[in-house]
């Protein structure tokens, strides 16, 4: 009875920690790209640093991660923050810029005229197959890469898909590490953006060039692209993470 009892214990317990990891992140994400007027990108590294990291905590966002491009004559900061809802996420933005301490800040740092540039700003859902992402504070330096992917008109199903199952065990296999993987939530957006991490630029380059030849991924973009190919532009940026980030 009592070892009846146990197993039905234990089979409760792995089914909800079975649910638990299949729930799916239903959080707001934001990538923000700010332009640094010139010379200032780093007073701008500054502040986040010193002030804004804090205050967008204590207004209820989560600093999933800051990066500069690794070349980077435009002066770009990028970060990635979080938020339970759209409703939080903008409800959270309110709130931060009328925090009189944001005030205060924004101010004395813009003594001598303004950080900023220009804001762009891309809301973002996570795909069902993107890793719970986790800070990072290995001591051993990565190179991150963002990678825009614009899908092919009534195609975007068949991108996640042919993503799902088989370009993140491909990605995986030649040494990429998986930091998020997200869709655009604007309205008739067709776009797959996400994050990797490699050990260096180079290594990148050695990890697509056998991520290419693989007979495997070979077959799987032949059999999905029967009808056309699956997108129709890709970029790429190699970013580098501030010392604040959270995930280095």
């Amino acid at each position: 009875m009592k070892t009846a009892l146990l197993c039905s214990l234990v089979l409760l317990f792995l089914g909800m920690a079975s649910n638990a990891a299949a729930a799916p992140d239903t959080r707001c994400y934001e990538l923000r790209i700010y332009y640094a007027a010139p010379g200032k990108l780093e007073a701008l590294q500054s502040r986040f640093r010193d002030h804004s990291c804090k205050l967008l905590e204590k207004h209820g966002f989560t600093n999933v991660g800051y990066w500069v491009p690794l070349d980077n004559p435009e002066s770009k900061l990028l970060y990635v923050i979080s938020s339970p809802s759209r409703e939080a996420h903008d409800k959270a933005w309110s709130e931060f810029k009328a925090d009189p301490e944001w005030i205060k800040v924004a101010k004395e740092s813009e003594a001598n005229g303004k950080l900023v540039a220009k804001v762009e700003s891309i809301y973002l859902k996570a795909t069902d197959f993107s890793p719970v992402l986790t800070p990072s504070g290995d001591a051993t330096p990565r190179c991150f890469e963002l990678r825009t992917y614009t899908a092919a008109a009534g195609k975007m199903d068949a991108l996640l898909a042919r993503f799902r199952d088989h370009t993140l065990a491909l990605f995986a296999k030649y040494g990429m590490t998986h930091i998020g993987y997200w869709t655009r939530t604007d309205e008739g957006s067709n776009q797959l953006v996400y994050i990797l991490a490699h050990k260096s630029k180079e290594a990148a380059a050695e990890s697509f060039k056998g991520f290419r030849d693989d007979p495997e991924w070979v077959a799987a973009k032949k059999a999905s692209e029967a009808n056309g190919s699956l997108t129709d532009k890709v970029e790429s940026v190699f970013l580098v993470p501030t010392d604040f980030s959270t995930i280095k």
